[in-house]
């Protein structure tokens, strides 16, 4: 099986079929999501203080909260 990473900003890769879903941050579901997986330990924030533009949703159940838009990390999949 080849490994592919996805950059996720900031030097910060993640394996691509580690990923269910890469999502913006604004709805009131996501935002619980991402308070549950803070409360729970498995939140990885690597935005590096900037705004979070995208949350990936992992199979592990981590969350993961990027500064990088949904869309282009869309786009590095088909990369």
């Amino acid at each position: 099986m080849d490994l592919k990473l996805i950059n996720v900003g900031f030097g910060n890769s993640i394996a691509a079929h580690r990923i269910i879903a890469v999502v913006s941050p604004d709805s009131s579901p996501i935002k619980r999501i991402i308070s549950e997986a803070r409360e729970r330990g498995h939140l990885i924030d690597a935005t590096y203080g900037r705004r979070t533009r995208a949350v990936l949703i992992m199979d592990s159940h981590h969350v993961i909260l990027s500064a990088t838009h949904p869309e282009t990390i869309a786009t590095r999949f088909s990369t």
